[in-house]
């Protein structure tokens, strides 16, 4: 059955991408039912959820914009679990590994400490709209329970999605009856947990982890804030959050955006740590020798998705005005191959890994004698904190960030850390000579930001917030 759903759900999307072209569409489609066996596939097709034309972008967002209420009957639930939780996510472990997916599991691990009963719910089609040929309903990961919404076919168009969305999980909400229905971002997790509320009267948080319009706007430099789509996607985006029962969002800056955007009383949840991630760092020399880099060599580097408004480049350009450190770049994304040319150009001591499984981040760190985050001073920047660098400092490595909104929310310059021009090269390159040449220095800083994040950063500590809000929108919704 699960190889029949793959073949058939890989054969739709094939003809969904080309049906302008029969042949070219069944060509494709023969083609993935033949490689969907072995494993792991990653066609290069759009997803079905996200059409790329942007005519098509817009229009998905004028009619998700013109859908209110529920074509479903309204239902009655019963008693509902005071413990249980139902998260609604765009993605997960184990097929995804992103830092949006090691927030969800974090999240819902501390929540399982803290004693709820979460389960999650990955978008419509996830995984295999993303190419990985697992079609199991259902898997578990350190004990969580994330479940599948896996049709036969993929709906045509948002709406229809939402719609078919809420019906595969309406079975769930009346099994598990959970006391509060929790997405995060982006708008179409709000979209199906609003559906499902309008069905079976449970509340809805959402949780805004970043604004999609200032991402987009960031990785393509031809659209601008007056681009119909960023408009229109800003406004699909704040009518989820006023509808919510509750918000929730990652920092102050974040906050501050959302409730100008007329939401009021916003929960901040920031980003935090495993407290495994306190203890020491593993012994580098092994790693240290198999990736070339010679004995008291100073490394400086980051683990990261390779996005434009991560900023790498500004990292490499500064390592070229020095010639006097090793870096050490760890992930991959879609800028990976222009920085590679880069560096190349500049004879940049670069080392690329690729990305690397989750298990291994700490041993990549703990190679680093300097951790980096050259982020752009793009909006999306200002705005959203990432979580890369608590786990640096989490390990004692002093951090180098670029002085934008979000990262003062989590760096003391001098004190828990080092924040330096954007985008700037030359203050990038200075700001390092004082971290290189001074091992005390570097020392301090690391020391002073693992205390900082062992006492306000760690999950168990953030998630509790969660709890006082999950009982009032549940009481209110009786």
């Amino acid at each position: 059955m699960q190889v029949a759903k793959m073949i058939f759900f890989s054969a739709a999307l094939a003809f969904r991408h080309a049906r302008d072209d029969p042949r070219r569409a069944f060509r494709l489609a023969v083609r993935l039912a033949l490689r969907v066996v072995p494993g792991r596939v990653r066609p290069r097709l759009a997803t079905w959820a996200r059409p790329t034309p942007k005519s098509d972008e817009t229009r998905d967002l004028r009619a998700l914009l013109a859908t209110t209420g529920t074509t479903a009957p309204k239902r009655a639930l019963g008693p509902r679990d005071p413990a249980r939780v139902l998260h609604f996510v765009t993605n997960a472990l184990p097929a995804t590994q992103a830092g949006y997916t090691v927030r969800t599991q974090r999240i819902v691990s501390a929540q399982r400490e803290l004693g709820l009963e979460p389960h999650v719910v990955t978008r419509l089609g996830h995984p295999l709209a993303q190419g990985v040929t697992d079609a199991r309903p259902r898997v578990g990961v350190d004990g969580v329970t994330y479940h599948r919404l896996l049709p036969w076919l993929p709906p045509r168009g948002p709406v229809r999605e939402i719609r078919k969305a809420a019906d595969l999980a309406g079975g769930l909400v009346e099994r598990l009856r959970p006391s509060v229905l929790h997405a995060a971002s982006n708008h179409m997790n709000a979209a199906v947990a609003l559906e499902l509320r309008d069905r079976y009267g449970v509340p809805v948080a959402y949780e805004v982890r970043g604004f999609l319009e200032d991402s987009w706007l960031s990785r393509d430099p031809a659209r601008t804030e007056n681009d119909e789509f960023y408009r229109l996607t800003r406004e699909v985006e704040t009518t989820r959050m006023r509808s919510a029962d509750l918000v929730v969002t990652l920092g102050e800056a974040m906050r501050e955006e959302i409730e100008s955007r007329g939401v009021g009383d916003v929960l901040v949840v920031p980003n935090a740590v495993d407290d495994s991630f306190l203890a020491p760092l593993p012994n580098a020399a092994k790693l240290r020798a198999e990736l070339g880099i010679a004995p008291g060599e100073v490394v400086v580097g980051l683990t990261s998705t390779f996005y434009g408004f991560e900023g790498i480049a500004t990292l490499i350009e500064a390592a070229a005005l020095r010639r006097d450190f090793t870096l050490l770049l760890v992930g991959d994304g879609p800028e990976r191959p222009a920085l590679e040319r880069r560096a190349a150009e500049l004879e940049v001591p670069a080392i690329f890994t690729g990305r690397v499984p989750v298990d291994q981040v700490r041993r990549y760190q703990a190679v680093l004698d300097v951790f980096a985050v050259p982020r752009t001073a793009d909006r999306v920047c200002q705005l959203v904190t990432p979580l890369k660098p608590l786990e640096a400092m989490a390990g004692g490595i002093p951090v180098i960030a670029s002085d934008v909104r979000a990262l003062r929310e989590i760096i003391e310059p001098g004190v828990t850390g080092t924040l330096t021009l954007p985008e700037n090269p030359e203050a990038w390159a200075n700001h390092l000579d004082q971290l290189i040449y001074s091992p005390r220095t570097r020392g301090e800083i690391g020391q002073a930001g693992r205390e900082w994040v062992a006492e306000y950063r760690t999950w168990r500590a953030v998630t509790a917030r969660y709890l006082t809000p999950y009982r009032e929108i549940a009481s209110s919704a009786s």
